[in-house]
């Protein structure tokens, strides 16, 4: 079984890490760690599970994780080259009382939270030309940097907030969670049955009901429902094809049913969300 609570190394030059993390080391199970997490994807796009959120991902996209909230990346494509640079840091880098300062409180006040976020506009800009720089930093301007892009997170409103103090971060992860998500993500564009992914589980169809909803916060068919639309989101974008192909291609068997859900989704139509991502 694959290791779910994930250790970060630290060599002895520094408080934390940065590292680029490239296919296949870029792909991760349901896992989560201890530090925080300030990822830039540089290449590749597919789907992020993050606490109870499920989206698309797509390269030159930034998230701020918090300590203990599990997420998983998952590629569009099994043979699709994906890459990220990955800023690891506990809060106890700070020492007890540096972010008590007054000076500072908008970055304690961050990592009090426990939530996983995405930036937008010129904060992300910003925040990407950071990460950026941390391999060529040493020492004190490494230190730095990794303040300012707290800071500049902190003080913003140009993100968006998709796990929101996500319950029980701190409990341990149940493996037999990423044993579904594998078969979930390989078949989820086909009919499952609760009693297929029950068996899967080795438990009975209500055991697995309350067990997967403790887990991931929301019920299987709802997960399924995300994963489907996320994979038309990323047709929506990445191809021209028409939209009633992405509907029946992305899982649904109605027209209505799919549009439903996509504007419950993503608070817009199929069309809107295709001519927002093309317009750049």
């Amino acid at each position: 079984m694959k290791t779910l609570i994930q250790k970060v190394h630290l060599d002895n030059l520094h408080s934390f890490s940065c590292r680029e993390y490239k296919t296949p080391s870029f792909e991760t199970s349901w896992h989560k760690h201890e530090e925080y997490e300030l990822i830039l994807i540089t290449k590749g796009s597919g789907t992020l599970l993050m606490g109870d959120y499920i989206g698309e991902y797509k390269e030159s996209d930034v998230y701020f994780i918090a300590g203990n909230l599990p997420h998983c990346f998952r590629k569009q494509h099994p043979k699709m080259i994906a890459s990220a640079i990955v800023v690891h840091f506990r809060k106890e880098i700070f020492g007890q009382t540096f972010l008590t300062l007054p000076e500072l409180k908008s970055i304690n006040n961050l990592l009090k939270k426990n939530n996983g976020i995405q930036l937008h506009k010129q904060l992300k800009n910003r925040i990407s030309n950071q990460i950026r720089n941390f391999d060529n930093s040493k020492g004190f301007p490494r230190m730095q940097l990794l303040l300012n892009c707290l800071q500049e997170i902190s003080s913003s409103a140009q993100y968006t907030v998709h796990t929101h103090n996500f319950a029980n971060a701190a409990e341990q992860i149940n493996p037999t969670i990423e044993v579904i998500l594998n078969y979930s993500f390989k078949n989820y564009l086909q009919p499952i049955t609760l009693n297929q992914v029950a068996e899967i589980a080795n438990m009975s169809i209500p055991t697995f009901c309350r067990f997967f909803k403790k887990n991931i916060k929301k019920t299987y068919f709802d997960f399924l429902q995300e994963l489907k639309i996320g994979h038309a989101c990323q047709l929506l974008v990445h191809t021209d094809k028409p939209i009633l192909e992405i509907c029946y291609e992305s899982g649904f068997n109605s027209w209505a049913h799919f549009s439903k859900k996509f504007k419950e989704l993503k608070q817009t139509t199929a069309s809107a969300y295709r001519k927002e991502f093309t317009r750049y």
